[in-house]
């Protein structure tokens, strides 16, 4: 095979971070390229280069397409000669149809006026290309996150893409979405195109890469190759984090104590968006010092249900119970149950968690404001004392507690997250996917946090789609079936037969 890309000692600065340090980075015609390592490695930063969003006057070094400079200064350009990149977030309009969707930008127009019906006609092609078999006229926002992703892949096909970028593509998926576009892959790359694949899950690596390349602290570690039987898990782990991580997982703690700190009673959710019941009569109890696993496949109700509890129901009509400490609490709104000791750490860090914006200070300090202030002031002195604080004990990587939020890894943004709510001192933490879209290290890192949170006295909610994260963690598991509490297991009985059987049956 010949190289369809090169790039050449790129070496790219942020204020204050070198995120790549001189990278040179090659891929082969037809293969499937894997791009690992912890957050903050530069993976996306590599590929965004590659696919003009930085343009090439903004970093050091040289791309190469089939031999030629290339110098992007935007992502058109970089479409223009066949690559394209689809990115954890996904960029359609969920207002508009499917068709407009896959041809937004890149209309398929007879002089002044957009061909609609070739416009549909063309969608229907692609999408059936991407398995995807629906009527390209329908709201792409009555899709599934699953079926948005297999609408980003059909509108990169339609800009006769050769190179795919794929950003953490699986991170949002269920297992059965998530192998479903592993062979989607597999079957782009007999049909001539070339993938480059950045993902924190070493199983999908290992199934789907031809080459995989470690970086770590912006620099390229190691090249790995299939046909020499070199991808596999631990090679990948001691090359991503500098040392070998002989157990995923911390010793399993056991803090459970007797007395009930929450108890939820006849939980009822009913969406007003979707117009179905998403919680249904969902009752029960989480005891102080216990991690409390809430296990189910997507669209369970996982999150309506602590969503529900917390006094958030955004577009919910919700009625039950809910005692702390054995004390009724009004949850109609999120301040009554924060001030009564709860956190929510959400799902969605980047939408939900955390102002982007904002420095990292500003992100800690932002649910217990009072806690910095002398008055209607804030103590800027004091808001620095505390943001170090959880700095240093929550190992947050960062150059300064002024540094944006935006510029952190994923894995480092998940702990401002957290420490904003720690410093809220809450007696129960919910969880909600805190170890999603981070990689192996930063996940060590925050399973090592949640046994510490237990040591102190905190009662956790964990919910996860990772069953080893599920049965691994929690003290005891709920699991969850189409709104419904389908059934509970203890640490000791749990396992993930089990827990699927409850989930589907």
């Amino acid at each position: 095979m010949s190289k369809i890309l090169e790039m050449h000692h790129i070496t790219k600065d942020f204020p204050g971070v070198r995120a790549l340090d001189d990278v040179s980075f090659a891929v082969e015609e037809g293969e499937i390229h894997c791009l690992v390592g912890e957050n903050g490695a530069g993976k996306s930063t590599l590929m965004k280069i590659l696919s003009g969003v930085y343009s090439h006057d903004l970093y050091e070094g040289d791309v190469l397409l089939r031999g030629e400079p290339q110098k992007f200064v935007h992502i058109k350009d970089s479409e223009y000669k066949g690559i394209a990149i689809i990115n954890q977030e996904l960029a359609l309009v969920p207002e508009i149809p499917v068709y407009e969707n896959i041809y937004l930008g890149h209309e398929l127009a007879n002089k002044r006026f957009v061909n609609w019906n070739e416009t549909i006609k063309q969608s229907k092609i692609h999408l059936e290309k991407v398995g995807l078999h629906i009527n390209p006229t329908v709201p792409t926002k009555s899709l599934n996150i699953g079926q948005r992703q297999l609408v980003e892949i059909a509108k990169a096909l339609s800009k006769n893409a050769k190179v795919i970028i794929f950003d953490e593509p699986t991170s949002s998926l269920n297992d059965d979405e998530s192998m479903n576009l592993l062979k989607l892959i597999k079957q782009l790359k007999k049909e001539g195109i070339t993938s480059i694949m950045i993902s924190h899950k070493l199983k999908e690596v290992i199934e789907v890469a031809d080459t995989a390349t470690v970086l770590r602290d912006g620099k390229v570690i190691i090249t790995l190759k299939s046909e020499k039987n070199e991808i596999e898990h631990r090679a990948m782990v001691k090359a991503m984090v500098g040392r070998d991580i002989k157990n995923v997982f911390p010793e399993h703690l056991n803090k459970t104590t007797d007395e009930t700190i929450l108890e939820a009673k006849n939980i009822n959710a009913y969406s007003r968006m979707s117009r179905r019941q998403v919680v249904k009569d969902a009752s029960f109890k989480l005891k102080r010092g216990e991690v409390l696993g809430v296990a189910g496949l997507m669209g369970a109700g996982r999150t309506e249900l602590s969503l529900s509890i917390f006094g958030n129901p955004l577009g919910y009509d919700v009625s039950g119970n809910v005692f702390i400490n054995g004390v009724p609490v009004d949850f109609s709104r999120p301040k009554n149950v924060i001030d009564k000791g709860v956190a929510y750490v959400s799902e969605d860090r980047k939408g939900n968690g955390l102002i982007l914006m904002q420095d990292v200070k500003e992100n800690i300090t932002l649910a217990n404001l009072k806690g910095i202030s002398r008055g209607p002031f804030i103590n800027d002195h004091e808001e620095v004392v505390v943001a170090e604080k959880y700095r240093k004990d929550l190992k947050i990587k960062t150059p300064s507690v002024e540094q944006r939020v935006r510029n952190l890894s994923g894995g480092n943004q998940q702990k401002v997250s957290l420490a904003k709510w720690l410093y809220s001192d809450p007696q129960i933490l919910i969880l909600d996917e805190p170890t999603r879209g981070i990689d192996v290290g930063a996940k060590y890192e925050i399973y090592t946090l949640i046994n510490d949170f237990v040591k102190r006295g905190l009662s956790i909610i964990l919910i996860s789609s990772e069953l080893s994260e599920i049965i691994n963690m929690c003290d005891r598991i709920i699991v969850m079936n189409e709104g419904k509490i389908a059934g509970e297991l203890s640490h000791e009985d749990a396992t993930q037969e089990k827990i699927m059987t409850l989930a589907v049956e």
